[in-house]
């Protein structure tokens, strides 16, 4: 490794697993000091004790994107524990899919709350704190489904689309005020991790009962072939480096050629 966030400070919410989770791991790995995120108090020690493995140094909290004071929390005992905050990875979210005649406004609401309610709170809390900090980069994280819609995920659409737009005005609102806080959302394609085991029954069809990835990669990736969370957590590296010091307010696609 190149050291390439050497003494960057860095929280990572939905860090135990999956995207997050290698996101994690590769920017400790070169050389920040990483907070990691999540509800799952076990799977995110089990995200600590690769870090560790990998050289890096990194913490744990128990954190809820939902809820502000969490939010409040996390950033106070980040800065706390480390001398400031210089990049955050908005990565933590859901996928709720089904019919939009059929889905439960609680259902809506919970995702809108955690995919994007979570991301406004991350970068409110975050933005005065890399500011202090004398900036940073806030990496959100969207998908490909931010950027075209698919039937039967139009509330998923909603949230990761929104998550798109908003980056923009943060990123816009930051650059104007001088506040040098960089902002910009990645868009995953079809990753091989924990999410799809998550989708709730009401994507499954008696003709697919279970929604597979590698299968889905095969009919839609130009290539044929599913991406790796690594894939994901490269982009995040550079975005969250001083590779990136002239990137703001865009978005980096890594679908493997399925939105083009």
């Amino acid at each position: 490794m190149t050291g390439r966030v050497a003494g960057k400070v860095a929280i990572v919410s939905g860090g135990s697993s999956g995207i997050g989770r290698a996101s994690a791991i590769r920017l400790a790995a070169e050389g920040a000091t990483v907070m990691v995120t999540d509800i799952d108090d076990d799977m995110g020690a089990e995200t600590i004790a690769l870090i560790d493995q990998a050289g890096g140094t990194g913490q744990f909290m128990s954190h809820d994107v939902a809820d502000e004071a969490a939010w409040e929390d996390v950033v106070a005992k980040t800065v706390a524990n480390n001398g400031g905050l210089d990049i955050l990875v908005n990565n933590a979210g859901i996928a709720i899919g089904g019919s939009i005649v059929e889905m439960e406004l609680s259902d809506w609401q919970r995702q809108q709350a955690i995919n994007l309610d979570g991301v406004f709170l991350g970068c409110k809390h975050a933005i005065p704190a890399m500011r202090d900090s004398g900036g940073g980069s806030i990496i959100n994280m969207s998908s490909v489904a931010g950027l075209k819609g698919s039937a039967r995920l139009a509330a998923y659409n909603a949230t990761k689309g929104g998550v798109r737009l908003f980056t923009k005005g943060v990123a816009l609102e930051c650059a104007q005020n001088r506040w040098n806080v960089r902002v910009n959302s990645v868009h995953p394609g079809i990753i091989n991790t924990p999410i799809w085991t998550k989708i709730n029954p009401a994507m499954q069809t008696e003709e697919a009962p279970q929604l597979d990835p590698e299968m889905l990669a095969t009919m839609a990736v130009p290539s044929g072939v599913m991406g790796t969370p690594d894939n994901i957590a490269d982009a995040v590296l550079f975005l969250a480096s001083d590779d990136s010091t002239y990137v703001t307010g865009t978005e980096i696609v890594v679908d493997g050629g399925l939105s083009a």
